[in-house]
């Protein structure tokens, strides 16, 4: 596995990839990784010759410095769990890499709408962090599929619309959410619970589910069922932060040609802030 941490480097791999006509997979995270980032690169790996991971704790797209600073990095841990999957390579700029001049006078990119509402409307700045970073990674490993993990399902969305609007040359697959068998939808943010707190976290899916059972039974009463959603996320001893009921296809309101709509729910557990989502299918 090859491990690389400034562009000049990088591109020569690259380059090296391509002049062998191999195709490249991509999966970008933010390190400390569990087994659902190990799936994306699984999934990759399954669909391009080589596979190209990157780690970087991206500062563009925290709002709260704290956030950023409280950030786990575990980056030799990181390293040898991608070796042990067999990664192509791996890169690991830091922030004076990736910004060379301060984040305030890096160009940046911006999805409108998207990136405006839900999660967006809350986290202002959140998504343009994530467009821009996403961007540059793809000019520089130039990958011809990316992988991204359908738990950041706003998120996802997103980037499509960015692929798209930029006629970027890159299939976006989504991967779907990977559970512990509890339930509880793996995340890096999990190792910061307490042992108390995990044994609780899991009722987020399960509140999630009845709300889903909530909406089969009355399609259109969005309103109540996130109602029904708040008093199941305060039943589970959880704080409710935000849960939307949208189309699956454009997160916009639910309507009568709704297909398949998403629940996207956000609770704080302690100082934790879990998210979770399911696409309830109504037709």
């Amino acid at each position: 596995m090859l491990t690389v941490n400034n562009t000049a480097e990088l591109r020569q791999q690259i380059r090296a990839f391509k002049q062998a006509g191999k195709t490249i997979g991509f999966v970008p995270t933010m390190g400390n990784l569990h087994q659902g980032h190990l799936t994306l690169v699984r999934k990759a790996q399954q669909v391009a010759d080589v596979v190209v991971v990157s780690i970087f704790v991206n500062p563009l797209q925290f709002g709260n410095p704290e956030d950023l600073q409280n950030y786990p990095r575990t980056l030799q841990q990181d390293l040898a769990l991608l070796e042990e999957q067999g990664t192509a390579l791996v890169f690991t700029p830091t922030p004076e890499i990736i910004y060379p001049q301060g984040l305030d006078k890096h160009t940046f990119v911006e999805v409108p709408v998207l990136s405006d509402m839900l999660e967006g409307a809350s986290r202002p700045g959140h998504f343009r962090g994530v467009t821009t970073i996403v961007s540059k990674l793809f000019n520089l490993v130039q990958p011809d599929i990316a992988c991204f993990g359908e738990k950041d399902f706003q998120q996802v969305a997103v980037i499509r619309q960015m692929v798209e609007d930029l006629a970027m040359d890159i299939e976006i697959i989504p991967v779907p959410i990977v559970r512990e068998e509890n339930g509880l939808a793996m995340s890096s943010r999990n190792n910061r619970l307490t042992e108390q707190e995990r044994a609780i976290a899991p009722r987020l899916a399960q509140a999630m589910h009845k709300m889903a059972d909530h909406l089969l039974a009355n399609p259109l009463d969005v309103p109540s069922a996130i109602q029904f959603g708040e008093a199941a996320i305060v039943d589970a001893e959880m704080k409710p932060d935000e849960l939307f009921i949208c189309d699956a296809r454009t997160l916009g309101e639910v309507n009568a040609d709704t297909k398949e709509a998403v629940i996207l729910i956000a609770a704080f557990l302690g100082q934790v802030r879990l998210i979770d989502n399911v696409v309830v299918t109504l037709k």
